[in-house]
């Protein structure tokens, strides 16, 4: 394995890291509050380029890059944006949205829907979470009728980013329950179908400016051209989507944990009490220490599944460990840095409490810790 970077994609990162400090930074405090989507950043993400990453130039409009480089730039992107919300929607539209149409959809699939996610004038969601299939997709209760020219939708989706304000939604359903996964099938779904209803806004924890709700589907006609990959291979799509997205999902929260790290370093620095800086104090020095270790391991993790899927490789267990270390880590130096600063850290104003309200729902999304744990004993044979 080979984690080390040309000249070019270090230049693409620092790019990266360069607009996004410029460009992603303005009146945080107030989108957070507020739980506002950010369009305006979102369509300064598009003009850059970031919503086209990883796609063909033929459908995105921007130089091509390879998957290794786009992650990097969602490091970049993490580190040098302080708005977490914001590069967790990126990715999920990417990874969850565009990679799957990209990967399985029709010619005719890809330029009806890819140039208007790439340019930013749609906002696409990933829906298969349910009320009583979360953590057990293969129980989904969304059923699909084949009727002529067709299906018709029936059911409800719940916990789904970017659905109260989505364009378009990849969508899974049943074809039959008795089939289990091989009844899964993946279908696009339009905003305006006859049928097919987003919910409000839900106010959430963290990651505030991305919307989340609920899609309902009442006789939902969808035809043939909307179904993405045969009948059956929905479960196929979704893993093959998680694999990438845990990977630059995570990217962006381990650029998030560097900026973090460097805050609490020069924090502990600058402030003194009894005399000395804080950095001084052995307590202190060991959660920046612990940061720092977290960060390190964290960064190889997400190199190593990187490398592998660059090289065609599996990577369900690598991805499974790196979704569950990250998303822990995360959590971890989100409370260590609050104690680092003190109660400083805990106001609001200082927007170092807001990482680690944003840190939790990576417990859940992309498969919960428990899953992941689940999946690796598995893996092992356990």
């Amino acid at each position: 394995m080979d984690f080390s970077w040309s000249d070019e994609q270090r230049a693409f990162r620092d790019r990266v890291v360069a607009f996004a400090r410029e460009s992603l930074n303005d009146d945080l405090r107030t989108l957070d509050a507020q739980g506002a989507f950010p369009r305006v950043l979102w369509d300064r993400c598009a003009a850059f380029g970031l919503l086209g990453l990883a796609v063909p130039e033929a459908y995105s409009g921007t130089p091509d890059v390879d998957f290794l480089t786009a992650m990097l730039a969602m490091e970049g992107l993490g580190y040098g944006c302080r708005e977490n919300g914001l590069a967790f929607g990126i990715n999920a539209q990417l990874w969850t949205v565009q990679l799957p149409l990209l990967r399985f959809g029709t010619n005719a699939q890809k330029e009806r829907w890819l140039p208007r996610l790439c340019r930013g004038e749609w906002i696409g969601a990933h829906a298969i979470t349910e009320p009583e299939a979360g953590s057990d997709i293969f129980n989904l209760q969304t059923h699909a009728r084949r009727v002529e020219g067709g299906y018709v939708l029936h059911g409800a989706k719940c916990l789904v980013s970017f659905a109260p304000i989505a364009d378009l939604a990849l969508i899974f359903a049943t074809l039959d329950p008795a089939l289990g996964k091989w009844g899964i099938t993946a279908f696009v779904v339009e905003k305006g179908t006859p049928g097919f209803h987003a919910g409000p806004v839900q106010e959430k924890m963290g990651l505030r400016t991305v919307p989340i709700g609920a899609f309902t589907f009442d006789d939902c006609f969808v035809p043939d051209e909307n179904r993405i990959g045969p009948e059956g291979a929905g479960v196929s799509i979704s893993t093959h989507s998680l694999e990438w997205e845990r990977c630059c999902i995570l990217a962006s929260q381990l650029g998030a944990m560097e900026r973090q790290l460097e805050t609490a370093i020069a924090f502990a620095r600058e402030r003194k009490q009894f005399g000395q800086a804080i950095g001084k104090f052995q307590s202190v020095a060991h959660r920046i220490t612990d940061m720092k270790l977290r960060l390190e391991t964290a960064r190889l993790l997400l190199y190593k599944v990187a490398w592998l899927k660059q090289n065609n490789k599996s990577a369900m267990l690598e991805a499974a460990l790196l979704k569950l270390y990250i998303s822990e880590s995360f959590v971890a130096s989100g409370l260590d840095a609050i104690r680092v600063h003190g109660g400083r850290g805990y106001l609001t104003e200082n927007e170092v409490e807001r990482d680690l309200r944003d840190a939790i729902g990576g417990l859940l999304y992309a498969g919960t810790s428990d899953i992941q744990r689940n999946i690796i004993a598995r893996l092992l044979g356990l």
